[in-house]
């Protein structure tokens, strides 16, 4: 394994393997307004209510509410814009991860000697590592379970192939 510079240059076609993983968000932002303005009013309608009786501080927490449950959601969608990249060439095996907060890091594997470990826990939980020379790294965490055995089933397919195509079948043709 090694660690590569945050932005390496792209890997050389042709890619046999190339994914995408981001987690998952089952709520679009057309539905978070729709919810943000649901508990909006019936925060309103809450803090009206008990204005109306005499208990005017409580209106001042109800607009709290409504703050609190915009801030969380808004952190959440800030956290999606984390995302990994798995990629196969004919001479590397290329991880790389992008935080939340942009910042990214790239790991390599020379992909006859990496190892893929799908590690099942009494949970039900799976984790997937790539190995070698000693050394791994966890990927496809954003995945659920069931994603992730397919995930690595994919990537074993894959690295089977390229492994076992011959040199020259891997070798750019020239014209």
């Amino acid at each position: 394994m090694t660690i590569l510079s945050p932005d390496p240059a792209p890997l050389a076609p042709p890619l046999h393997f190339n994914a995408l993983i981001t987690p998952h968000r089952s709520l679009s932002m057309r539905g978070f307004a729709i919810l943000i303005g649901i508990v909006a009013a019936v925060n309103f309608a809450s803090g009206v209510l008990f204005m109306a009786k005499g208990a005017w501080p409580v209106f001042g927490f109800c607009g709290l509410e409504v703050v609190a449950v915009w801030w969380a959601f808004r952190a959440n969608y800030r956290a999606a814009r984390a995302h990994e990249t798995v990629q196969l060439s004919d001479n590397e095996l290329r991880v790389r991860r992008v935080d939340a907060k942009g910042k990214a890091r790239a790991f390599s594997f020379q992909p006859y000697w990496v190892r893929l470990a799908l590690r099942e826990e009494p949970d039900e939980s799976t984790h997937l590592h790539l190995t070698s020379h000693g050394r791994g790294i966890e990927v496809a965490a954003a995945l659920s379970p069931p994603e992730r055995a397919d995930f690595a089933r994919a990537l074993e397919r894959a690295l089977a192939k390229l492994r076992s195509a011959p040199a020259a079948e891997r070798m750019p043709q020239e014209v």
